[in-house]
């Protein structure tokens, strides 16, 4: 029997990496030829590309030939013409031939885990910029499109496809490597072990899971977007295709609709995975060998059929969490607060919005609940596999790893304005309320409405979350410059959602709560405070109702922050400190603000250019800083000012400040102005050795807020080259008069000693003006300059300046416009100056005269 393939297939033209392979058996090699002949003639003749002519017969084509037919048109076509024949195919191929081309097309849609290819670069991909492209990859990854049918189509027939470990999350991976299992049910069961050991770890993932994986790590394995790309990021499609998922598996009205079938008979479902039901511990707690755990807690797959309703609902929240927030465990974070410590995962701008509406959809998701099922009795009731997921998803599997998050983004963000998006994900998370749907809008006046009692359960579940963040922020504020309009409206945010009426009561007492003594209450004094242990499926019991609201909080702070944690109250003394320090700052800014605005004002619009030709005084001691606020112009002061204002009188709300408080704060600072009102000196105290700076006067001066008034007290030829000066033309200028000096120094000191008008008129030009009422600076006060003496020198340096030159070339250019040569232009010059140098010397003179 002759087997006809490959030379053969050779003449037909098709790209050699096709790797077309011909696998009909014939007895003659004859029938062999004549039947490709027949078939070649005839498919060209019909089809344009391989690929149609394998939509033609899918079931007489190897997956191989599907695959890299797909591939040579994904080089070949038009995008829209792709994506049409990847929906034909998906429609008409059997999902045998699919699973083959599954994890190629799911790369190439989202990217390669290592961030070197972009796939279809969702991120970048915007409505208004390229909106023909934007619609068809919207249609083609929605929720009810196309790659949806195909996963469907997939997962009917229980495929899995290989994920490797050492893509996930740090924490997950190095448990993972050291044979322990994670906390998340979402790895139990699917690791694979290689023969090799431990190297080379894969997940054996089902579609669904397989192809959310990718979506979600597309996010942080991409490579980040540059900063001369502006990109709005709720704008783009990876932004959008987030908030449709939400949308879709986790609805906040009616249940989750059910996976469509490519199939013309309807709908039909397909089969949850097959995982058990597995206990698992948080991080701290004991952990047993991966392997050990593998064998020993293998159970029963879950029947309940109502599993099918939200197994996908599960793992996308499942895998979005761990995927965007599973970045630190709690070890990791207590090694993260040491100042030496390198950061093991940044998140990006980009990446805090994603989660944020993440957060924002949860509580919406979890707030609509119905009141009856919201209720503590509720849990002993039969209800919905949904309802029990809505009252669980957010305390049982986003808190801690949320928590972690925030913790690092507080201490590791830099200090500039980009840390709105993680002050703004943070405010999300804490008011619920704001997503609920019983919401009431907000009145015509600007008074906030108060927050409800039945939001204390929250606030004293998620305790640290006020209160530990809040410090922390305090912390990043008073090392901020608040003159900065942005970071002004930080502080206000804050300030104004703390400020809510009834919050801070409720926080205070979820404080009262955790710091009530154990030994109050005896029967609570052998409880050991651990994480509480979930179970793989959120399906499973409830655990029973803790009546004790104290109990509650303690295990709260507890999980969070391990057994040996060390709280610092928000209504403490430390952290009022902070807010005293803070108010401080914010008066100071204030001030600050204005008297930019003022210099500002004062200035001529082309002070900066007369100032580089020396026609201005160059005020190289200049007080304050560029910042935003000389960009913005006085509107930014009036923004700057009323943020200000507002956090103070919000601060003051909070934490109860007095108004006798506030005002020494004013009264402070103005004692440290000079008589100008505007120059500052920085905030000191007297030592011995003089003033001594304070942490308040270090952050004035590294901030640009004030400064101590230096001016030169050297030899004036000395001083630096300055930038309106001509350095070359100054050193040889200061070479020529060093020499004249050196050579005539006697008979110019004869000259001045005389007691004539020659006498002074070279006094006048031979020394230097104001050197008897020189003063030298000192940090404690003024004292008068030792008894320093120069003799008469003539001093050159003026005719090195941009000004000088610029004076006398527009001099010449005047002259010649009046028929005036150069040489009698020179003449007049210097006799004008002679005139004008006699007016001086005998006003000098009459006013040495009146000197007492």
């Amino acid at each position: 029997m002759a087997d006809c393939r490959g030379p053969l297939l050779g003449d037909l033209g098709l790209p050699d990496r096709l790797h077309w392979s011909c696998s009909l058996r014939w007895q003659h090699p004859a029938q062999c030829q004549a039947y490709i002949g027949r078939s070649w003639f005839a498919k060209k003749a019909i089809f344009n590309s391989p690929l149609e002519a394998a939509m033609a017969f899918p079931h007489l084509q190897q997956p191989s030939f599907l695959l890299a037919s797909l591939k040579a048109d994904s080089i070949n076509k038009p995008f829209a013409q792709q994506c049409q024949d990847l929906v034909k195919v998906i429609e008409d191929f059997p999902a045998k031939e699919l699973h083959t081309i599954f994890p190629w097309l799911v790369e190439s849609i989202f990217g390669s885990l290592d961030g070197v290819l972009v796939g279809w670069n969702l991120r970048c991909l915007q409505g208004r910029v390229n909106p023909v492209e934007y619609s068809i990859v919207m249609e083609f990854l929605d929720p009810g499109g196309p790659m949806m049918k195909l996963v469907y189509k997939l997962q009917a027939e229980d495929y899995k496809f290989d994920f490797p470990v050492s893509y996930l999350p740090g924490p997950v991976k190095a448990s993972i490597q050291e044979c322990i299992l994670p906390d998340s049910p979402l790895y139990h069961n699917k690791v694979q072990f290689t023969p090799a050991g431990g190297l080379g770890l894969n997940l054996a993932l089902n579609p669904f899971e397989y192809y959310i994986f990718f979506f979600a790590l597309s996010l942080i394995t991409q490579k980040p977007l540059p900063v001369s790309l502006h990109v709005r990021t709720s704008d783009c499609a990876y932004f959008i295709l987030v908030d449709r998922y939400l949308s879709w598996f986790l609805p906040t009205e009616g249940s989750v609709p059910p996976p469509l079938s490519s199939s013309p008979g309807g709908t039909s479902p397909s089969p949850p995975p097959r995982t058990p039901a597995i206990p698992f511990a948080s991080y701290g707690l004991h952990h047993t060998s991966l392997l050990k755990r593998h064998i020993s807690h293998q159970t029963s797959v879950n029947a309940d059929p109502a599993s099918h309703e939200i197994w996908r609902s599960e793992t996308l929240l499942q895998v979005f969490v761990e995927m965007w927030l599973h970045h630190y465990s709690l070890e990791m974070y207590q090694k993260m607060q040491s100042p030496h410590a390198k950061e093991s995962f940044t998140p990006t701008e980009e990446h805090v919005l994603v989660v944020r509406l993440l957060l924002k959809h949860l509580h919406a998701f979890a707030n609509s609940l119905k009141p009856e099922q919201a209720s503590p009795s509720a849990h002993s009731h039969a209800t919905s596999p949904l309802e029990e997921f809505k009252r669980a998803a957010v305390p049982r599997f986003v808190q801690q790893k949320l928590y972690l998050f925030l913790q690092h983004c507080f201490g590791h963000w830099p200090l500039d304005a980009s840390f709105r998006a993680v002050l703004e994900m943070w405010l999300s998370y804490l008011q619920p309320w704001r997503y609920a749907p019983d919401k009431q809008a907000p009145g015509s006046d600007s008074q906030p409405r108060c927050v409800s009692e039945k939001w204390a359960p929250f606030v004293q579940e998620n305790l640290l979350m006020y209160t530990k963040l809040f410090v922390g922020f305090l912390n990043r504020a008073l090392r901020t410059d608040l003159v900065s309009p942005k970071h002004a409206l930080m502080v206000f945010r804050v300030a104004k959602v703390f400020a809510q009426p009834n919050l801070a009561e409720m926080i205070q007492k979820g404080e009262q709560l955790f710091l009530e003594p154990e030994l109050v209450i005896p029967h609570r004094q052998h409880r050991l405070f651990t994480a509480p242990t979930f179970t793989g499926s959120f399906l499973s019991p409830w655990p029973p109702a803790v009546t004790d609201a104290s109990f509650k909080v303690k295990s709260h702070v507890y999980s969070l922050e391990g057994q040996d944690c060390k709280y610092t109250p928000m209504f403490g003394p430390e952290a009022r400190t902070l807010v005293l320090r803070l108010a401080q700052l914010i008066t100071q800014a204030k001030h600050t603000a204005k008297s930019i605005s003022d210099q500002c004002a004062e200035s001529p619009a082309g002070h900066s250019f007369l100032s580089w030709l020396g026609f201005s005084s160059m005020d190289t001691n200049g007080s304050y800083t560029a910042n935003d606020l000389d960009e913005m112009g006085q509107d930014s002061v009036r923004k700057t000012d009323e943020y200000l204002e507002k956090a103070l009188e919000y601060l003051r709300q909070i934490f109860r400040l007095s108004e006798a408080q506030l005002r020494q704060f004013t009264l402070a600072l103005g004692t440290t102005q000079d008589e100008n009102g505007k120059k500052q000196l920085p905030d000191c105290i007297v030592g011995e050795d003089g003033l001594i700076l304070t942490p308040l006067g270090r952050y004035q001066i590294i901030n640009g807020l004030r400064r101590f008034e230096i001016e030169y007290q050297g030899d004036p030829e000395l001083q630096p080259i300055r930038s309106y000066e001509i350095a070359s033309l100054v050193r040889t200028l200061f070479r020529l008069s060093s020499a004249i000096n050196h050579r005539f120094a006697g008979q110019m000191a004869a000259l001045c000693s005389r007691d004539d008008f020659l006498g002074s008129f070279c006094r006048y030009h031979l020394t230097e003006p104001g050197l008897a009422s020189r003063h030298l600076l000192s940090p404690v006060g003024r004292r008068q300059v030792a008894g320093h003496t120069r003799g008469p020198r003539l001093s050159l340096r003026f005719l090195g300046s941009y000004r000088t030159l610029v004076s006398l070339l527009l001099a010449f250019f005047v002259a010649s416009l009046f028929c005036v040569g150069p040489l009698p232009c020179t003449l007049l010059l210097t006799l004008g100056y002679v005139l004008y140098a006699s007016a001086m010397t005998l006003l000098t003179e009459r006013g040495k005269l009146h000197q007492p």
